[in-house]
């Protein structure tokens, strides 16, 4: 097992129960994949993006660091990229 970052962008515009109900499919989605998620929390709330992203300003930054096998990963972006809540994603790998 892998230990893993992923940093998300989401879409600003959210409501505070629907930003709940992402955050928790986010997470489950690792857990799924036999990740075992050691943080996971905001990281910046509505912060404004260098470039607008899918015609959006700010987003909300999401960060998870977790371990997983390295098949997971290919699984975890099909994921996230059907999600239209979330604008970008980046998952980097940790060093030991």
């Amino acid at each position: 097992m892998n230990k893993y970052e992923v940093m998300l962008i989401v879409r600003p515009d959210l409501s505070d129960e629907d930003k709940k109900i992402l955050f928790k499919q986010i997470d489950e989605a690792v857990a799924k994949h036999k990740g075992l998620i050691s943080q996971s929390s905001v990281w910046a709330e509505r912060r404004k993006l260098y470039f607008p992203i899918k015609k959006f300003q700010e987003g909300i930054y999401y960060l998870v660091a977790f371990s997983a096998p390295a098949e997971a990963i290919k699984e975890l972006r099909g994921i996230y990229r059907l999600n239209e809540n979330i604008l970008r994603f980046l998952f980097t790998r940790m060093d030991a």
